[in-house]
């Protein structure tokens, strides 16, 4: 089935993935283009979560590569499974040829399939996620813009291996540093900004079960002016927002009011040095005067 942006667009709201065109248009791009789709943006703004949607929308396996610092082609892309081979060393050695042992050993039924690898093998069109890449070196990098120009990989023994099926591949970075032009240009970017307060009241009130719209509304405007009004270390996501909605929910709360903002601190902010900051800059009772809600 042909994918349209239209259908992309309900895809994504059944899913409850609310974004606008800004970031439909991008995804809707890479898909009917075949390019990967290089995603950046703070942490936890809903980079991940994009490639998830898409396994769900495109009803394929999800293949995830998460990026570390020290990653390299072995274990993105496959290893031998040695203590196999040594087994069979042990139990045939004597009774078969060594040239014939050798070709044996390196067979795929003595192959490692590492994410990159199980994307290019797989039966059907996946979708593989290949999260934070900018933890790994431009080493790797250079060695995966290759492999995702060409989707094909070159095992010494056992040759070229060519994609089945080309997946649909979504990058993130959380810009810890800056990525190669080759990367780049191999790639649909997209950028996902923090949402607007009327975007996070939606996606409060479509991922929280239960929320009222006054709590849904003060949250959003209470981590709208945190973000913008204080120097953090670590800025609320929207993963945060979530978690702190939920916590609230949790409180039996449906509005905002200094006690159970002081109780769940520690759900919005990951950093001490902001905890401290918001309640020397701030506090409770500051932030409910910003946002003019009347305490109860």
């Amino acid at each position: 089935m042909e994918i349209t942006l239209e259908y992309l667009r309900k895809a994504f709201d059944r899913e409850g993935y609310i974004c606008g065109d800004d970031i439909l248009i991008p995804v809707y791009l890479a898909l009917r283009l075949g390019k990967p789709l290089l995603v950046t943006g703070a942490p936890g703004v809903g980079k991940t979560e994009i490639a998830k949607v898409l396994s769900r929308v495109l009803d394929t396996q999800l293949i995830r590569l998460q990026c570390y610092e020290g990653l390299d082609e072995n274990k993105a892309l496959y290893e031998w499974n040695y203590q196999r081979q040594l087994l069979k060393i042990q139990m045939v050695k004597d009774k078969v040829a060594e040239t014939e042992m050798e070709k044996s050993l390196f067979s795929e039924e003595y192959l490692l399939e590492r994410p990159l690898l199980k994307a290019i093998l797989a039966e059907k069109q996946v979708v593989l996620l290949i999260d934070e890449i900018d933890k790994t070196d431009e080493e790797f990098e250079a060695f995966l813009f290759e492999v995702l120009s060409d989707f094909q990989v070159s095992i010494p023994e056992m040759g070229t291996i060519v994609a089945r099926h080309i997946p649909v591949v979504v990058l993130t970075s959380n810009g810890e540093r800056e990525l190669s032009d080759g990367l780049k240009r191999r790639c649909i970017f997209l950028y996902i900004d923090y949402p607007s307060i009327e975007k996070e009241i939606k996606i409060i009130k479509t991922k929280v079960e239960g929320i009222g719209d006054k709590l849904a509304q003060q949250i959003a405007r209470a981590v709208n002016y945190i973000r913008k009004e204080l120097e953090l270390k670590k800025k609320p996501a929207i993963s945060e927002t979530l978690d702190w909605a939920r916590a609230l929910i949790a409180l039996e709360a449906d509005r905002l009011n200094p006690e159970t903002i002081e109780y769940t601190l520690s759900v919005l902010f990951k950093d001490q040095h902001d905890l401290n900051l918001f309640r020397k800059v701030l506090g409770p009772h500051g932030l409910m005067e910003k946002l003019q809600v009347q305490e109860a």
